[in-house]
């Protein structure tokens, strides 16, 4: 380990199920590859830990809610790790997410890195939010160990993640259900919790063929994936897609929104192992996506760029421009006053 390197990093993370909390537990992998020390606290906490923001000796890698620590912080790199939706989280949330990023601009002792090249341009142009590098979401080490078994009955289309609005699957289930009626044995898995549960419960009406899952393990959703010929997530902005990558490696076709940053996973499957889903959301148009997807035939995804120790490497690079004082370099400090053409 070099002298120059963190002599540990501070990492703060987010829900149980959800990219955040995964992007936190995979980065903590890569770290400890390289025999740098890691913490992962909840944002709420971040500043009960004071004297590391302060010690320039700490790497500290900050998620958005936890963004507001930066004015404080030496050596603090600060994550989008995606955008606002004003229709989903209010305006209110909105405007305070995008000032935190605004935030990580300004503070003399923080960057700003995005999760996607889609995230890291839109802000860009909409907003005038520089961010200095792309570090994708690593995938967790469990995701990609060989399986130890042959590949079992692959019988369920299979939705993980926050139950909530803007992951449209309220939009999709009307389509998924046209599915399961024309092929029978196919049958509907919904992995995750949130403010929506009950009203798509509610949707299904009973049926049988859909099971909820609440939010188990890693090792619980690697297993179900498993069983999964198709993946279907529909945020229509998606910051990266970590869900996506961790269906990819189980040996899941991924039906997508035709947006967002998790079609910068593996652009040359796009049309084969990956399908693309409507932004209108029509039913007959949903379900002519996952009919394609489900008749798809799964190739591999090169999963190198996405470890957690390519990602923990990433995370240094960018580390390697703060000064031994914890400050970013004044080279990058003048560049983000430079107006954007």
């Amino acid at each position: 380990m070099g002298d120059d390197y963190p002599s540990r990093v501070l990492i703060t993370g987010g829900r149980e199920l959800g990219g955040v909390s995964s992007f936190a537990e995979g980065l903590r992998a890569g770290f400890c590859e390289l025999g740098i020390p890691v913490e992962i606290v909840s944002p709420s906490r971040v500043i009960s830990h004071w004297r590391e923001l302060r010690d320039p000796r700490v790497l500290k890698i900050l998620s958005t809610t936890a963004v507001f620590a930066a004015p404080f912080a030496r050596r603090a790199i600060c994550v989008a790790h995606g955008l606002p939706r004003a229709d989903a989280q209010g305006w209110l949330k909105t405007i305070g997410i995008l000032s935190s990023y605004k935030l990580a601009n300004w503070a003399h002792g923080a960057q700003l890195v995005a999760v996607s090249q889609f995230t890291a341009v839109t802000l860009r142009a909409l907003f005038n939010i520089a961010t200095v590098a792309v570090v994708h979401n690593p995938v967790k080490p469990i995701y990609l160990e060989p399986s130890p078994e042959p590949d079992r009955e692959r019988c369920y289309i299979t939705y993980a993640g926050r139950l909530v609005g803007a992951k449209n699957l309220h939009r999709m289930i009307p389509a998924m259900r046209d599915l399961l009626d024309e092929n029978p044995g196919l049958r509907a898995c919904v992995i995750g919790e949130g403010s929506m549960r009950a009203s798509l419960a509610a949707m299904v009406d009973g049926d049988e063929r859909f099971e909820f899952k609440g939010a188990p393990g890693d090792d619980q959703v690697r297993a179900w994936l498993r069983s999964t010929r198709v993946f279907v997530s529909g945020n229509e902005v998606e910051g990266f897609g970590i869900t996506y990558l961790e269906a990819m490696t189980q040996g899941c076709v991924v039906a997508m929104p035709a947006s967002g940053g998790g079609l910068e996973i593996a652009p040359d499957k796009v049309g084969k192992s990956v399908q693309l889903l409507p932004l209108s959301w029509e039913r007959s148009e949903v379900l002519a996506t996952l009919r394609r997807a489900l008749s798809a035939t799964w190739t591999p995804v090169d999963t190198e760029p996405y470890t957690a120790k390519a990602a923990a490497c990433c995370f240094l690079r960018a580390d390697a421009q703060f000064s031994s004082e914890g400050h970013a370099s004044s080279t990058r400090i003048q560049h983000l006053a430079e107006p954007l053409a």
